[in-house]
């Protein structure tokens, strides 16, 4: 799939599950908690594409994120290997929670920055490019959003880490529907597929998978925080 595929899909998971899977876990959101979740979990959909050497990742830093994809790729083994596993998305929850429990504020900051640098960048958020000029607009705007954010933002929440964790996931979930699948399971190497899209950016994925999860995605926000913010509690 492609970046905006990937960074859609996550958008839709936070959103179709902040209702219901967060207070399982102890956590109540509140109407901006969920926006937020939902913007940051499209960034996170990235994540698993640090392997890849010239994917929407590899460009939203210029060749700062070049080299960092590079030396990933080098060290999991390559495009959809480690960091398509369940460990990876273990890994990244598991991070994100011990950076923020641990580190605090600052780190809460900082990626927040990344993850709302990469849901701008994959959400075509900005002008089009992706020269200097184009990664600057990036991240000045990913600085701007971080700082309008830093209003309702926790100094810890709880919710951040699941939003990384969900937004990995369904990186992996996407790349199943595709050839080549995702090794899941991994360092097992058996990679688990249904291919319902068989060639990236084809007319299914962008006409139809990535639209209708785009009107699921702001339907389920406006029932969730306008409609009926009540599910929320």
């Amino acid at each position: 799939m492609m970046g905006h595929s990937h960074a859609v899909s996550g958008a839709l998971l936070f959103a179709a599950t902040a209702p219901f899977v967060p207070p399982l876990m102890g956590m109540h959101l509140q109407p901006a908690d969920v926006l937020m979740g939902t913007v940051l979990c499209a960034g996170a959909a990235l994540l698993p594409d640090l392997d890849h050497h010239d994917g929407t990742i590899a460009n939203f830093l210029g060749p700062i994120s070049k080299v960092l994809c590079q030396f990933v790729a080098w060290i999991s083994g390559g495009h959809r290997h480690a960091t398509h596993s369940l460990l990876f998305v273990a890994l990244t929850g598991g991070g994100s929670w011990a950076g923020i429990t641990y580190l605090g504020r600052n780190f809460t900051i900082g990626l927040t920055f990344f993850l709302l640098a990469m849901a701008i960048k994959s959400l075509h958020l900005h002008p089009p490019g992706d020269g200097p000029q184009g990664w600057i607009t990036v991240m000045g705007l990913a600085a701007l959003g971080t700082f309008g954010m830093l209003n309702w933002l926790p100094s810890a929440p709880g919710w951040l880490p699941y939003a990384v964790a969900l937004g990995t996931l369904a990186h992996l979930l996407g790349d199943c529907l595709t050839k080549q699948g995702s090794p899941l399971l991994w360092p097992h190497k058996e990679r688990y597929e249904i291919v319902l899209i068989k060639r990236t950016g084809n007319k299914v994925e962008t006409k139809i998978l990535v639209p209708v999860m785009t009107l699921a995605t702001f339907a389920l926000l406006l029932w969730s925080t306008a409609i009926s913010p009540s599910v929320l509690s």
